[in-house]
């Protein structure tokens, strides 16, 4: 295993937000996490992914590949695996929000809603109001539906951790993206709160790119859990074969994994500190200069996320002969 520590004192405590099966980088971001030593993961947390479904199995699917995941990396029972809520943030379509919520004459995506409270928010506002001198760090890695949930039930849990949200379209503008699809009423809610807050932007996160045929030299040789990894995405690239504008064919964006690339060393990477911005039914962005402070990251390296998960997974799953 690993010829080194990590000291104590540096050590983190990290709960993971994941609509693991959602598509097929999920997988390859919960893995990297649990094979990265400064990471304590208190909560493993599935999130729903219903724009996709839209029958309310998405959590159960997301909590079933989690699940997956731990057995083929040898980890199961070993870590907290929670269900979120099974749907975004409820609302009533006809009842318009009233005229607080403007921003400069523009009306961003936040009716009233009512939340279900679920085990994964509960755990989260037991953990981040529980003393421990490790910081607390929330990564999510799809909507935002159960750190919203979390502020709804218990808003004092603000200034006890870190969320670092995957989402988000390019800034200043904005525009169409699936995490921030999935449920825009929570990343409102979230980002018009006080929490400390790092966003990871579309035009971030795709900058991890990877080809097939790496993933297939890299990833596929170790153990169940490589197999699994590769197959798993060249079967996605290939039930979308007929949609010519996604995937491209020969390539992915592993878009979850600068969670863990942050994590590591996040004042490494550009950001900018900016008043957290809201967000149009159209997913633009809305400026708020009335609002927190939060980070914006405009760079990740991308060989130096990928080179420490290739070097993990050979420590910890050796290349078969």
């Amino acid at each position: 295993m690993y010829h080194y520590t990590v000291p104590a004192a540096k050590h983190l405590r990290v709960i993971i937000d994941t609509d693991c099966k959602n598509e097929a980088d999920d997988q390859f971001a919960l893995t990297h996490h649990l094979m990265t030593p400064r990471f304590d993961i208190m909560a493993i947390n599935a999130v729903h992914f219903e724009v996709r479904h839209h029958d309310g199995t998405s959590l159960e699917k997301s909590y079933q590949e989690i699940m997956k995941i731990l057995r083929l990396t040898g980890n199961e029972g070993k870590y907290r695996v929670l269900r979120g809520s099974q749907y975004p943030l409820r609302y009533d379509p006809a009842e318009r929000a009233d005229d607080k919520y403007l921003v400069s004459g523009v009306r961003p995506f936040l009716p009233k809603v009512t939340y279900e409270e679920n085990e994964a928010s509960r755990f989260l506002i037991e953990e981040a109001l529980r003393s421990d001198p490790r910081p607390l760090f929330v990564v999510c890695l799809g909507g935002l539906t159960n750190v919203a949930t979390a502020l709804l039930m218990n808003p004092e849990i603000v200034g006890h951790f870190t969320c670092v949200w995957i989402g988000g379209g390019m800034p200043p503008v904005g525009g169409w993206e699936f995490n921030l699809l999935q449920d825009i009423p929570a990343a409102n809610i979230v980002f018009g709160s006080k929490l400390d807050l790092w966003q990871v932007p579309k035009n971030v996160y795709t900058q991890i790119k990877i080809s097939l045929a790496e993933l297939q030299l890299r990833v596929r040789p170790h153990g169940e859990i490589g197999r699994y990894l590769f197959e798993q995405l060249v079967e996605l690239n290939e039930e979308y074969g007929e949609n010519l504008t996604w995937p491209e064919g020969e390539m992915w964006c592993l878009g979850d994994q600068p969670t863990v690339t942050l994590l590591l060393e996040a004042n490494a990477y550009d950001y900018d500190v900016v008043p957290a911005p809201l967000f149009t039914r159209d997913m633009n962005y809305i400026p708020c200069e009335q609002n927190r402070p939060i980070r914006v990251f405009h760079h990740v390296d991308s060989r130096f996320t990928l080179e420490d998960f290739f070097a993990k997974l050979e420590i910890n799953f050796p290349a078969e002969k």
